[in-house]
């Protein structure tokens, strides 16, 4: 069984992932914002299965609190398999040049580039060192290079910082056993993907639960895959 640190937990893919992983007898550090507020659902999951789920807060655009979160993990003995980095924001869709906001574009790259980058930084020291470790880093189609389109420059250039990261992570960490995986979790329907997405957050949830376990092979030459386990264009 799995011991998997998910950053936002609280609703869409991050909660049906903490679902799935629970259901099927893993554990979760199940991370929000506000530890206080964890959202009526997640809040219900933990009360039906208090032993293998822990509500901790997180902020990851915080690095001390990352750096806090590592250090009671640490007093509480507890160590990481895998580490999802599931957090993310969209912001200034539809700004061409001419409109964007500078503003959204910084806070784009602290949320979904320096953020997961700050969560790796201080969890992977707990993770064990074995076959299995692996940092899902949730990216989107929007970070492939070769499908760029117009617009979207915050959401579409922090994907592609992201995919680069998790390149650059997965050869650091090769000869620990643990791998990085850039995973696209499909257009699915979540308050970010809105209600006209084809896939349900709970059908990718499985899908990249089936990563984590290794019931779906994934070539070790693949970075950037989709929740199938199947090669996205860089």
């Amino acid at each position: 069984m799995l011991r998997l640190l998910i950053t936002g937990a609280g609703r869409g893919l991050g909660y049906e992932l903490t679902e799935a992983a629970v259901r099927e007898g893993h554990s979760a550090i199940a991370c929000v914002r506000d530890e206080e507020r964890p959202g009526t659902r997640l809040a219900s999951l933990a009360e039906k299965y208090p032993d293998r789920i822990r509500v901790r807060g997180l902020d990851i655009t915080d690095e001390a609190g990352a750096i806090r979160l590592a250090g009671q993990l640490r007093e509480e003995r507890l160590s990481l398999d895998a580490i999802v980095n599931n957090a993310g924001v969209l912001k200034g869709r539809e700004d061409g040049i001419e409109t964007l906001s500078l503003s959204d574009v910084r806070e784009t790259l602290e949320v979904n580039l320096t953020g997961p980058m700050s969560v790796a930084k201080h969890m992977i020291p707990l993770m064990r060192d074995s076959e299995a470790g692996m940092v899902v880093n949730v990216s989107s189609e929007a970070g492939s290079f070769s499908g760029a389109y117009g617009g979207d420059y915050p959401y579409a250039i922090s994907k592609l910082a992201l995919n680069m990261f998790t390149k650059q992570l997965n050869e650091e960490m090769k000869p620990r056993g643990i791998r990085a995986l850039a995973v696209h979790p499909g257009w699915i329907r979540t308050d970010m993907g809105g209600p006209s997405a084809p896939l349900s957050a709970g059908d990718s949830a499985r899908g990249i639960l089936d990563i984590l376990t290794g019931r779906t092979k994934v070539p070790e030459e693949f970075i950037f895959v989709d929740y199938l386990g199947r090669q996205m264009p860089l």
